[in-house]
């Protein structure tokens, strides 16, 4: 006689072959979050880089930042000069004191120079006391002045030229030709 046979729905097994149980998901694992050392490497390599080209490039971007400042203020106070002669009657002196490393108009606050630049003057014979390294551009009430060039220099070379003219205290500025 023969049995009648049934079929049965189980349940997967849980365990492999070998004995060891593994999970039964019916999706893969999640991705690990992190970083492999190959992106740390990269990262504190850039870092690296980022650390020494900074503080060249800010001492370079503070150079220029007081080369202009400089520039402008010369060129500022020379016209106030000129515009103060003229206003009150008078003459009104700007000095540049190369020894000091200051300029200015006499008897007011002085600007300091930056010890980046270079100065150089020219002056009229008889304004100019150069034993002293004070070099003077005297403005007149007529508008006129005794003449002058300030020349400030930077470590590249490159330059500003300010001139002040001796028939109509014009103020102008123009590139320094190396």
């Amino acid at each position: 006689m023969a049995r009648p046979v049934a079929l049965v729905k189980t349940l997967t097994s849980a365990t492999s072959p070998d004995g060891r149980v593994s999970p039964v998901c019916p999706h893969p694992p999640p991705f690990q979050r992190g970083f492999t050392l190959i992106e740390l490497l990269v990262v504190l390599a850039i870092a690296g880089l980022l650390v020494g080209l900074v503080p060249v490039a800010f001492s370079k971007m503070q150079d220029g930042s007081q080369y202009r400042d400089t520039v402008r203020s010369i060129v500022t106070e020379l016209r106030q000069a000129r515009q103060r002669a003229q206003a009150t009657g008078r003459q009104v002196v700007f000095q540049v004191d190369l020894t000091k490393r200051q300029f200015g108009i006499q008897n007011e606050p002085q600007q300091s120079l930056p010890a980046s630049l270079e100065v150089k003057t020219t002056t009229a014979e008889l304004a100019d006391t150069t034993s002293s390294g004070l070099s003077v551009i005297t403005f007149l009430p007529e508008g006129g002045a005794t003449g002058g060039t300030i020349e400030l220099v930077r470590a590249s070379g490159a330059g500003v030229r300010i001139r002040v003219d001796w028939l109509l205290g014009q103020i102008t500025q123009e590139p320094r030709s190396i």
